[in-house]
């Protein structure tokens, strides 16, 4: 059902369009906060803008602050706008900057760009220097991207050395899972995906909040069950929750304009 047609139900129910649609962003958000959490926390978001705002204002006033341009690269690769962070992070590494958080946001930024040559050579200078950096998060990108450019070999090498390293990973063996499959290899595929599954399950829960969206990947017909159970709970809140809300909230206006008769 599209959102459309549940905010028609939804105001034919209630007869508010305004907080019919409120009510419609306000579920789907709580269903996207416990499932798959696409959607940006708006605390975090608002903060990662302001703080945008600030190192613009820094650099206009000091072009040269590489500490500046190294955080506003990282928040642009956050964003995906991946030709931007090149841009900024290329005059820290023209001044001589080598050190691993530099080279890694550099190295994301180039094969985001799609500057897959320099993306790869920038990482490889990152790993052979620092291997295990951010528990061999090189490797879980290396894989990530050669993926994306249809190099089933290459991100198997790279994701079966992050998998090595990261022994509780559930990203890690579906992308691991997609490359063998990729490769023609669907047996070890499917044998992977459910590792990947069983990890997720013997996972602490911090762990499989994060992991979630990769645990349903590697069991697809998850989502379609949650998605079914979270329409159907949709339906009765229409049902039935949506109307004794709106029913409280005219009487609260109700007796908001009473006292201000009385008085």
């Amino acid at each position: 059902m599209s959102q459309w047609l549940q905010w028609s139900l939804l105001t034919m129910i209630t007869g508010r369009p305004l907080v019919s649609l409120l009510i419609l962003v306000a579920f789907w958000y709580g269903v996207d906060r416990v499932t798959f959490r696409f959607l940006p926390n708006p605390v975090r978001w608002l903060r990662k803008w302001q703080r945008l705002g600030k190192l613009k204002h820094d650099l206009l006033n000091n072009p040269h602050d590489r500490r500046a341009r190294l955080e506003m690269g990282e928040l642009y690769l956050e964003r995906g706008r991946y030709k931007q962070a090149v841009e900024m992070l290329k005059p820290n590494l023209d001044a001589g900057d080598d050190d691993a958080a530099t080279l890694y946001a550099m190295g994301l930024a180039c094969l985001g760009a799609g500057y897959a040559e320099q993306g790869e050579k920038v990482l490889a200078a990152l790993r052979e220097e620092d291997e295990g950096f951010r528990l061999g998060s090189v490797d879980l990108e290396l894989g990530r991207w050669r993926l994306r450019r249809k190099d089933a070999k290459g991100a198997r090498e790279a994701l079966e050395r992050f998998v090595d390293r990261r022994k509780g990973t559930v990203e890690g063996r579906v992308l691991l899972a997609q490359a063998l499959e990729l490769g023609g290899d669907d047996g070890a595929g499917a044998l992977m995906r459910e590792k990947a599954w069983k990890e997720y399950v013997a996972a602490p829960r911090f762990q499989r909040n994060v992991e979630r969206y990769w645990a349903w990947r590697a069991k697809p017909s998850r989502p379609a069950t949650y998605a079914a159970v979270a329409l159907a709970l949709g339906l009765l809140f229409a049902r039935y929750g949506a109307p004794a809300l709106t029913r409280s909230i005219e009487a609260y206006h109700q007796s908001q304009y009473t006292q201000d008769d009385d008085e």
